[in-house]
């Protein structure tokens, strides 16, 4: 009588999937070219602000929330980080988001071509933000553009306590998202609020919305 053979049922659980890298924009070098003077500028003000902070990576990427491994390609030039990836580094580290955008220097006046802006984005590209200042120690002012492409929602995070956000509806609509209240701008529009507090903007216009927003700290930083 030949026998049969009943398959053993593997009863190990699943082996759990590693999460997910950040979301990060290739710079031109990853592509075989040279990085962009954003991606250069970005990377030289990580590695000058951690170690000004005797942080290690290891110990950034713990008070930031982004992995060891970005942020050293950051800092390396190799990759341009999403915007919120900038938000979180700039948390933890206590300065403004200005601070990693801007290269030192003073001058009575300068120029901020559009051709050589320095434009971050969503890893989507729905959400694009322009600085439109130079970055100075203790500043405690920002000026952006920023531009959402029609079904865009961008979610921010807490700012430092008592920042608030201005913002100028300039084209298209623009809903703001916070504490739980809703607020729709048309063009023209202005609002102004305390951002220390988690906030979302969206648009749901069939057109690109076009906002200015001013960032004010409560105290100096940088």
């Amino acid at each position: 009588m030949a026998r049969t053979r009943t398959k053993s049922r593997d009863t190990r659980a699943p082996e759990p999937h590693p999460p997910a890298p950040e979301p990060a924009i290739p710079s031109d070098e990853a592509q075989g070219g040279e990085p962009t003077e954003l991606v250069r500028v970005v990377g030289a003000n990580l590695r000058r602000l951690r170690t000004d902070r005797g942080l290690s990576l290891e110990g950034l990427a713990k008070l930031s929330g982004v992995s060891r491994a970005m942020l050293g390609q950051i800092e390396l030039a190799r990759s341009a980080p999403t915007i919120n990836v900038v938000w979180r580094i700039a948390d933890a580290l206590g300065v403004p988001f200005g601070a990693l955008l801007s290269a030192e220097g003073a001058s009575d006046v300068e120029v901020l071509p559009a051709s050589s802006a320095k434009i971050l984005t969503s890893a989507d590209g729905s959400f694009a933000s322009r600085a439109l200042f130079p970055h100075r120690p203790k500043r405690r002012t920002e000026f952006y553009e920023l531009r959402l492409r029609p079904g865009c929602v961008e979610r921010a995070g807490a700012h430092p306590p008592g920042t608030t956000e201005n913002l100028v509806v300039s084209q298209g609509t623009l809903v703001l998202h916070h504490l739980g209240e809703r607020h729709r701008l048309s063009a023209g529009d202005a609002i102004m609020f305390v951002a220390d507090s988690p906030h979302e903007y969206e648009n749901p216009g069939p057109v690109d919305a076009v906002i200015y927003l001013v960032m004010m700290y409560a105290l100096d930083v940088g």
